[in-house]
Formats: structure tokens, C-alpha cells, sequence
């Protein structure tokens, strides 16, 4: 008999968005795992999911399963039987496991040594019969971040789940869960469909769906709302603002999306758009339109999961909610308005930064007179300084404002627009709104100087203080975003802000220990620099630098995340364009590595080398002033160019030079030409962990 098609649809009430976003991805992996575990073969693998439904479809599916042997390889039969060829405790509980009876159990020979095997042989199954309990299960498998109880049932489920359907061909499986039975019978859209569907055979299942309104998968969703969007672009000349997040969840909000044009009073448009766009985009769900300019327009986008038959009525509804909002968001910038951002600032005193680390007004306070350290540090003018500092205080005021309050997403954003109405210069007002950045791998950074050091007080403020009372990152675990902070120092030291990561460190450091909180100082910076050293260790790996680039200049004490960064990917791009002669180099500097006599020191005896050994110390006492003026421009490159001269010298130094001669003196010579050659390395990179092994 051909093989079957295996439909099988889990409806449920409406589920949470992202959950289901989740559930989607677990669903094609767990379907698989189910099926070879219970030895059923398949061919194809496709789930659908919409806010009702969980659909898996499976083609290729056989009447039985094949038949088969399993083999478990047991103890030594030494072991398993004694002298008189009587099974041992070892045996009868290895049959016992494996559901044998111990007389069964084979011996095999295996190199000389016998061991014992438990054969069981698997008998073919009929599908059908298997599919019931292999589907419940597959229902309890799924992962949910919460589940619930319904009526008087013990069965849990994200939702409640309201009916079945499981069909193998025309075959109905009676699956069951939370006292339902899987029947041939599915549903429609809630609204556009008419009651239950009767389907005849697993393979109608989709198409009988989509016949009743019913887009089935998250990517042919999103795929209607962009085409729909981009019509009302076309013909009305407005571009549609479409985040990924966002649209992640409308597309598992609808299950037969239609885009319709709402749009709000213009006096609206007073209110910094940024508030606006935040209650359409995250309180509602709406898609902001944005005139070719970049301005906000007055018009948005509504993904309806109704009958577009009232679109009117239901674009009133929407226009109504959206303007209820928007009526909120503008009382509440006018009230913040009535004041300079300044006077939110001691509102701060109220706010906890962390319970043991104080209210976010003494974190005011520390940010700015970091800030103010770094300007100094950076170079940046004597104005400049001044509004870093000034940024630095005012950076957290605006969490003390109505519209903040409402509207967590634009902290800093209102910061800058209140800064701005209360006089501040155009600098700090944008250095608050920066400050924040940047918020994740990628991000924009801030845009001035003064933006940097702000943002990166403010980070270095929160990556100290939470380590000094132990709250770092542990494992998975990252609560409050350090790594993410990280990143963005990291970002900003690369990107040329000319300051010492370990000299802000210290400072903000020595402010907590100032205030009063105690931790170990040596202990607490090394944790951090740790903590640094890692992540840009995997920013590095993430750009593709190998790991024993990353390890040669680790080894040699580089902290500062630019100069680290710099030197690896110079590292790279050298060994990557003579990677003969840096592997050779690599392979002779590990040579010199271990045997050379580090207590013997590096004054060698002129008097008694010979013409190749001559040769080499010129091209190292040439190449340790060359080295040592290229670190100090910071040119890594050419200081690693310098080491590929000794290439040569080295090579023909190991070639015709017994490192071990019989006369001491000279052994003891050639060790301190040895360590005078290694210690030419030591602040360039430990090309040892790149010498290749045989």
C-alpha cells in the first residue's frame, strides 16, 4: 500500500504572539525526534501555525514500521559469566535492562576480548496504532514560558485547546488529550468562517483552510501585510515604518490579515514623534506612515484580522483607541513641559539604582563626573568638557517625567527634546539622547564626543557598580545587560574614543569604594577586566580572527580593548599575506621558546659567536629599537613586519647552530642569544600558541 499523508492540527484559543512565534520553531524538531524515536519513517516535515492552530504535516508515512534488531553490547564475558558459565549479578542486570532473559545473551569476540550482547528483535508496527499516543505526546512536548488549566481538567496548554483533528490519508486517528478525541473536523476563520469543517482526507487540510480564511503559515502572513503595505505606500506616497519585532507579532495576531489606513488629529504632530511612533508601534500595534521627508504623517497602519466589509467601523475603532493614546502622550510632554529638566533631577534621589549601590541621583552624580574625567582624557575642548559634564547630570532626569513614566522606550529621547526647551546647548541635549547607544551589536553610536564619553560613564558606572556587589553576568544569565554594555564600550573604543578602559575602571571603582561599598578592590578589577577581555574575545571570533591569533596577543598582558582589537586583526591580515613565513616564524620563535634558559639572561658574549649567530643578533638588536618605536606609534603592522625579518636569521641559526654544545660556556651563550630573540616578541604577540604541532 502507498504511503499516507499525516495531518494533525492542535486548535486552541487565540495563543501570545511571541510564544507562538517560539512554538513554531520547537515544533518541526520535536515532530522529527517523535517520529524516528517511535521508528516511524517520513518524508517531509511542515508546520503551520496561526493564532488558533498548531498544524504538522508529515508526507510519505508507511503502513508499519520496519522491522529491526537492536544490539547492546554488554560486560566482558569474564565478568558477566563465572567459572562455571553461570551468569553473574553483572549479567543478569544487563539482560534485566535490556529486556532480555540472560540465557538469551550472546557472546562476541571483539580484538582478542569477549563480550556479552543482548540482541532484541523489534517487530514491524502498524503506524496507526502507534500515532495516538506518539501525537499526545507530541501536544506535552512543546515548550511554553507559561501554561494553564481550563474547566475541571489537569491537562495544561498555553490556551485552551478546543479541538483535535488527526487524519493518516482518509484515516482518522483518535488522538487524545484534555478530553477531546481528534476527529476529521477543523475550523475557519473565527469570524469569516462558518462553524466546522469536515475534511476528507489529510492532505485537503491546508486547502480547506485557506478556503475559509485561513493564512496558514507566518511567512505568507507577513508576506500579505508587506504587499498590502506597500499598495498603500504606492498610492499615497507615504513610506511604512515595518520593525522586524513588531512585525513578528502582528503576523501571530492575525490569521487573515488586512491593512487598512487609520489617522490621527495633526496637532498630534506637536509631540515629538518618537512618543507618537511608541504608542502606535508598542502599545498598539500599529504601523507609523512617514512622509519622503522623514516626517511623521498623521496616517498609520492597522493589521485587521476582521471582515474588510466594516473597515470603516473598524478603522473608527482603531482611530479612537490610537487617539486616546496619543490624547495621554501629549498631556503628558506638555506638563513636563511647565518645567526645566533640571528640577526632575533630585525626583532621581527617589529611584533605586540597585539596593545596595544607591538611588539613580547619586548615579547622576558619579556618571558626571566620569564623564567629566574622560573629556579631560579625550582631549576634547574646554567647552566640550563642560556639556559632558553637564550631559552626564541630566542623563537620567527625564525617568522622573510623566511621559517616561508612560512611555519607558523614549528615556533619553525626552531627556534631549526637555533639555533642548529648557535652554541646554544643542550638545548635551543630543549627548542625552545618545547616551543610551549603543543599545545593541550594530547600533548606531552616539554621534559626538561628548555622546561617547556620557554613554560609556554611564555603562563603565553600571558594569562597576554591579560587579563590586557581586551581580555580574553568570553563564546565561545576564539580568541587567552587562554584556550588551560591554559591547558598547567596546564599540565606542574601537570606533577611536582615546581613552583607557582601565583608567575608567579605576575610577569608578574608587567612586564606590568612596561611598562607602566594600568589596576587594584587586579581586573586583580583575573580574572586570576579565569580563572585558571575553567579550572582545568573541567579538573578535564572531569577525572570523582565529583563536590562536586571539591568544598569541592575550598572552602578551594587552587589556585595552582597541589596542587588543587592533593588533589581532593586524596579526590576521600579516599571517593571512605571508602565512608561510608567520608559521615558520611561529614554529621557530616555539623552538626558541623551549630551550632557551630564562634565568641565563640576555647579555650574550660577543667574543664568542660565530658568523651565523653574529647574523641573527644584528637582525634582533635592529629589530627591538624598530619594534619598540612601531608599538609606540601604535604601528602594529610594522612592528610584525620587523618580526618577519628574523625570519630568515632564526631559520639558518637553528640549521647550522648545536643549541647544546658540549662546552658550557658556549651553550650558555647561545641560551642568552635565544632569550634576547624570544624577549623581541614579548609586547608583539606569544607566536608560540600559533607554532602548527605535528
Amino acid at each position: 500500500m502507498a504511503n499516507k499523508i499525516l495531518a494533525f492540527e492542535i486548535g486552541t484559543e487565540e495563543l501570545p504572539a511571541f510564544d507562538l512565534h517560539a512554538a513554531t520553531k520547537q515544533l518541526p524538531g520535536l515532530a522529527k525526534a517523535a517520529f524516528d524515536a517511535a521508528n516511524v519513517s517520513y518524508g517531509e516535515v511542515e508546520v503551520y501555525t496561526t493564532p488558533r492552530r498548531l498544524i504538522v504535516i508529515a508526507t510519505d508515512i508507511p503502513e508499519a514500521t520496519e522491522a529491526y534488531e537492536e544490539v547492546f553490547r554488554g560486560p566482558a564475558a569474564k565478568i558477566a559469566f563465572d567459572a562455571e558459565g553461570n551468569p553473574t549479578k553483572a549479567a543478569l542486570g544487563f539482560a534485566r535492562g535490556k529486556g532480555v532473559d540472560a540465557s538469551a545473551l550472546e557472546r562476541r569476540d571483539e580484538n582478542g576480548v569477549e563480550y556479552v550482547y543482548a540482541v532484541k528483535s523489534v517487530e514491524s508496527r502498524n503506524v496507526a496504532e502507534l500515532l495516538p499516543e506518539l501525537l499526545a505526546n507530541l501536544i506535552t512536548s512543546i515548550t511554553w514560558p507559561k501554561t494553564q488549566r481550563w474547566g475541571n481538567l489537569d491537562d495544561r496548554f498555553a490556551r485552551p485547546v478546543r479541538w483535535l483533528f488527526a487524519m493518516l490519508g482518509e484515516d482518522v486517528i483518535p488522538v487524545e488529550f484534555a478530553g477531546l478525541t481528534a476527529g476529521n473536523v477543523t475550523y475557519g476563520h473565527r469570524f469569516l468562517s462558518k462553524g466546522a469543517i469536515e475534511v476528507p482526507c489529510a492532505c485537503k487540510l491546508i486547502e480547506t483552510l485557506r478556503a475559509n480564511f485561513v493564512v496558514t503559515s507566518e511567512a505568507d502572513r507577513e508576506a500579505v501585510i508587506r504587499e498590502q503595505a506597500a499598495a498603500v505606500e504606492a498610492k499615497t506616497g507615504l513610506v511604512a515604518d515595518l520593525p522586524a519585532k513588531t512585525m513578528e507579532e502582528v503576523v501571530n495576531l492575525t490569521e487573515y490579515p488586512t491593512v487598512m489606513v487609520g489617522e490621527f488629529d495633526e496637532l498630534f504632530l506637536a509631540v515629538p514623534k518618537e512618543i507618537t511612533v511608541d504608542a502606535m508601534l508598542v502599545h498598539q500595534r500599529y504601523f507609523p506612515l512617514f512622509n519622503a521627508d522623514g516626517s511623521l504623517s498623521n496616517k498609520f497602519l492597522i493589521t485587521s484580522n476582521g471582515d474588510a466589509a466594516f473597515e470603516a467601523n473598524i478603522i473608527d475603532g482603531n482611530q479612537r483607541v490610537v487617539a486616546a493614546r496619543l490624547y495621554d502622550a501629549k498631556f503628558f510632554y506638555d506638563e513636563d513641559l511647565k518645567k526645566p529638566l533640571e528640577a526632575y533631577v533630585d525626583g532621581l534621589e527617589e529611584m533605586t539604582f540597585q539596593e545596595s549601590l544607591g538611588s539613580m541621583r547619586a548615579k547622576a552624580d558619579r556618571i558626571s563626573a566620569l564623564a567629566e574625567s574622560l573629556a579631560v582624557e579625550a582631549g576634547l575642548s574646554a567647552e566640550d568638557v563642560v556639556d559632558a559634564k553637564r550631559a552626564g547630570y541630566l542623563a537620567k532626569a527625564d525617568l522622573t517625567t510623566q511621559a517616561v513614566f508612560e512611555f519607558t522606550a523614549v528615556q533619553g529621547i525626552m531627556g534631549s527634546y526637555y533639555a533642548a526647551a529648557s535652554g541646554e546647548t544643542a550638545q548635551v541635549a543630543q549627548a542625552i539622547s545618545d547616551h543610551y547607544r549603543p543599545r545593541f551589536a550594530g547600533d548606531d553610536l552616539p554621534e559626538s564626543g561628548v555622546g561617547k564619553v556620557v554613554a560609556m560613564a554611564d555603562k563603565i558606572d553600571t558594569i562597576c557598580g554591579l560587579f563590586s556587589v557581586g551581580q555580574g553576568p553568570t553563564g546565561s544569565s545576564d539580568p541587567f545587560a552587562l554584556r550588551r554594555s560591554a559591547i558598547g564600550i567596546i564599540a565606542m573604543l574601537e570606533a577611536g574614543l582615546p581613552v583607557s578602559l582601565m583608567a575608567a575602571i579605576d575610577a569608578s571603582l574608587a567612586t564606590y569604594a568612596a561611598a562607602g561599598v566594600s568589596f576587594d578592590m584587586d579581586a573586583v578589577r580583575a573580574e572586570i577586566v576579565d569580563f572585558f577581555v571575553t567579550r572582545t574575545k568573541v567579538i573578535l571570533k564572531d569577525g572570523g580572527c582565529a583563536p590562536d591569533t586571539i591568544e598569541a596577543v592575550l598572552a602578551t598582558g594587552v587589556s585595552e580593548p582597541a589596542v587588543f582589537i587592533t593588533r589581532v586583526r593586524a596579526l590576521e591580515a600579516a599571517r593571512s599575506g605571508e602565512a608561510e613565513t608567520f608559521d615558520d616564524l611561529a614554529t621557530a620563535y616555539a623552538r626558541a621558546n623551549n630551550l632557551r634558559d630564562p634565568e641565563a639572561g640576555i647579555e650574550f658574549d660577543e667574543a664568542m659567536i660565530n658568523e651565523v649567530e653574529h647574523a641573527l643578533t644584528c637582525a634582533v638588536i635592529q629589530a627591538e629599537s624598530r619594534v619598540a618605536k612601531a608599538l609606540a606609534d601604535d604601528d602594529y603592522a610594522t612592528a610584525l613586519a620587523e618580526l618577519a625579518s628574523l625570519r630568515a636569521p632564526i631559520d639558518l641559526f637553528f640549521e647550522r647552530t648545536m643549541i647544546m654544545d658540549e662546552d658550557l660556556a658556549v651553550r650558555a651563550n647561545r641560551m642568552k642569544i635565544l632569550n634576547r630573540f624570544v624577549a623581541v616578541f614579548a609586547n608583539v604577540a606569544d607566536f608560540g600558541k600559533m607554532a602548527k604541532t605535528k
